[in-house]
């Protein structure tokens, strides 16, 4: 009988430490509150190492049908999550895959896209969107365009874009989880939207920023039919995601 969260792929962490694995679920969890998030962390008896068994009852756990996508630390965690895999049934077999992303940040991009009900394959871009995206802006050193002065609310529009600026009111500033409901939200926009220069949809470029508490974040786009868009994800962060 599967397990996992009906309508959605489910996550494995696999690590050679326990408390490593449970940690990054925990940490998945703030941004993925409702997905199928397993870990399988140690041997059996509570060593530093790796276990067939442990490994075998998270994929189950996490499979609900959608697919399982499994994540690991070290080269022998991957040696045992291969073994694991040859010893499944044909049918779940055919819809895990091990993806070759870093363990921290592809699991929280996965798991992002998991939340949203995002297929398979999209939640494998997602994790192996870690491996090199950190967004268009390029890091934390983005400085946000000057919004017009005369305009209310630090609203900006040029020819044909249009933008936002918002001072982040959060205590730790944009950090996993505010990035994330900034990003999900984002996902559901037809025109591109860019955050201090990185694409809104990008959950690691956003976090990449690193912005804190009283950074000035510009949200804008190009193209001004986009402008409901930037003023959604404006009044999200101005809102303080809910933590404020």
């Amino acid at each position: 009988m599967s397990g996992g969260t009906p309508g959605k792929v489910g996550l494995v962490f696999v690590s050679h430490s326990s408390q490593i694995a449970a940690g990054l679920v925990e940490l998945a969890r703030q941004m993925a509150p409702t997905a199928a998030l397993e870990p399988a962390g140690g041997t059996d008896d509570g060593r530093i190492g790796t276990s067939f068994d442990l490994v075998s009852a998270a994929i189950a756990a996490a499979d609900s049908g959608s697919g399982v996508v499994v994540l690991c630390d070290l080269g022998s965690a991957i040696l045992t999550t291969e073994t694991a895999l040859d010893f499944l049934d044909d049918e779940l077999r055919a819809r895990v895959r091990l993806v070759d992303a870093p363990l921290v940040e592809g699991g929280v991009a996965a798991s992002v896209a998991a939340e949203a009900g995002d297929a398979l394959d999209a939640v494998v871009a997602a994790a192996e969107s870690a491996r090199g995206d950190r967004g268009e802006g390029g890091g934390g050193s983005a400085e946000p365009a000057a919004a017009d002065a005369d305009l209310p609310s630090s609203a900006g529009a040029g020819a044909s874009g249009y933008s936002r600026t918002v001072t982040l009111v959060n205590a730790d500033g944009l950090h996993a989880r505010p990035a994330a409901e900034l990003a999900k939200l984002a996902a559901t926009f037809a025109h591109r939207v860019t955050v201090n220069g990185a694409d809104a949809k990008s959950l690691l470029g956003i976090m990449s920023l690193g912005l804190t508490k009283g950074a000035e974040v510009e949200i804008a786009t190009d193209d001004v039919a986009g402008s409901d868009e930037v003023d959604a994800l404006a009044e999200l962060a101005a809102s303080g995601f809910g933590e404020h």
